[in-house]
């Protein structure tokens, strides 16, 4: 009697550590649905990513094209007060012109 207590006393813990480490179907279908979830999980991070990546890079050209724009912008403005200032100034002229014109005598 002796023998078997120790025997049980062996192999009860070994059975019992075995039963804790075995996984129940229950359990391997927890894990692959819980592996498949974080694969998708890890897909669709991966898929945002690309997504943000490419929405900085169309952020940044739509920036570089703001700035193009602007500065096409400013030298138009440059260019419309060049030649304002210029149409003026032939104005001026015409009119100095058409005044000697005027002052002229007849003949």
């Amino acid at each position: 009697m002796n023998r078997s207590k120790t025997m049980l006393a062996v192999v009860l813990p070994v059975l019992l550590l075995g039963a804790c480490t075995t996984l129940s179907q229950d359990d391997r279908a927890l894990l692959d649905s819980v592996r498949q979830t974080a694969s998708e999980a890890k897909s669709s991070a991966d898929r945002a990513a690309e997504a943000a990546t490419r929405a900085s890079e169309a952020a940044s050209r739509a920036a570089t094209a703001s700035t193009q724009s602007a500065d096409s912008a400013r030298s138009a403005a440059a260019t419309a007060t060049s030649a304002a200032a210029d149409a003026k100034a032939a104005a001026e002229r015409a009119d100095r012109m058409f005044q000697r014109a005027q002052r002229k005598p007849s003949r």
